[in-house]
């Protein structure tokens, strides 16, 4: 085999309360990627979308991901991507992680699955740190592993996937910018520790709730008191958001990743449509374009097209 297609899906990171450690994989929506074995020396990428995104490869999420890859090959030169973008960059739901999960697992396709999950989750984080400038892999690990995922450790990489019940997720994206960096130096450097207790427990509970599938639990648990009130005020409207998607039943939600897309989570898929609704009729009076999509969790991760 010297090409495969891959569809690498949107992650929403943090779950509220699990800043840079909680993560989950959502149905839709998809990037698209194409990935041969060439014998030219490196990686040649061709974007088929309209971000306009890096070719140079060392420049490029994807591209880096697969130069690193490659530092670990003999038997091979190089990669050629044919990049559909489909996931929008800097749209809080993992687009950079699609990139650079979808490649890598591609590749390890290509390469007769030699390399573990595990070492997948280690290559894809280069490509994160080109995109945000440090290596992170709440969004990595859900999308290659699929389903909830925890980051106990990124050194040592410690991942561990989470049992849930069925749940669906409502994304609202305002098509506003937040950039990652700005997002990350808006917080805080040093918390109170009655906030970081709270905290530590909302995550253990949250934690628990999946594992218990306990819808009840799960809602109780998603609250931020460490993130969530410095980085919401870069979001337009979103505690109207936020109210309107739990007065329509949702058990919760927040920020997702950096920003500026909210997430709302729902035990059933009529909920999650009616959390849609609300969410949609907030920003309807608002002015602001924005885009909306509904899924349930993904347990696969990244997949053949």
């Amino acid at each position: 085999m010297n090409s495969i297609k891959v569809k690498s899906p949107a992650t929403v990171a943090n779950l509220v309360c699990g800043f840079d450690i909680l993560g989950l994989c959502l149905d839709s929506p998809l990037d698209e990627f194409t990935l041969s074995i060439t014998d030219t020396v490196g990686v040649t990428i061709e974007n088929i979308d309209n971000y306009n995104l890096p070719t140079d490869a060392s420049k490029n999420v994807s591209g880096a991901a697969l130069l690193k890859m490659l530092e670990n090959e003999n038997d091979i030169k190089g990669f050629h991507l044919i990049s559909n973008k489909i996931i929008k960059p800097g749209s809080g739901i993992g687009s950079s992680a699609a990139s650079a999960a979808g490649v890598i697992v591609a590749a390890n396709h290509l390469l007769g699955n030699k390399y573990s999950k595990l070492q997948l989750v280690d290559f894809a984080m280069y490509g994160e740190e080109v995109a945000s400038g440090a290596k992170h892999a709440d969004n990595i690990a859900p999308a290659i592993y699929g389903g909830i995922t925890l980051i106990r450790s990124n050194s040592p990489l410690d991942i561990i996937s989470i049992d849930h019940p069925e749940l669906f997720v409502t994304i609202l994206h305002p098509q506003i910018e937040v950039k990652t960096a700005d997002a990350r130096n808006i917080l805080p450097k040093e918390i109170p520790l009655k906030n970081a207790v709270t905290q530590w427990a909302n995550v253990a509970g949250l934690v628990t709730g999946f594992m218990q599938h306990d819808y009840n639990l799960i809602s109780r648990s998603l609250e931020d008191v460490v993130v969530e009130p410095y980085r919401s005020r870069l979001i337009p409207h979103f505690y109207e958001v936020k109210n309107a998607g739990k007065n329509a039943g949702a058990l919760g939600g927040g920020i997702s990743g950096s920003g500026p897309s909210i997430f709302m989570l729902s035990s059933t898929a009529e909920i999650a449509t009616s959390v849609e609704l609300e969410m949609k009729d907030v920003y309807l009076r608002t002015g602001i374009e924005f885009h909306t999509h509904v899924s349930k969790i993904n347990k696969e991760g990244v997949k053949l097209a």
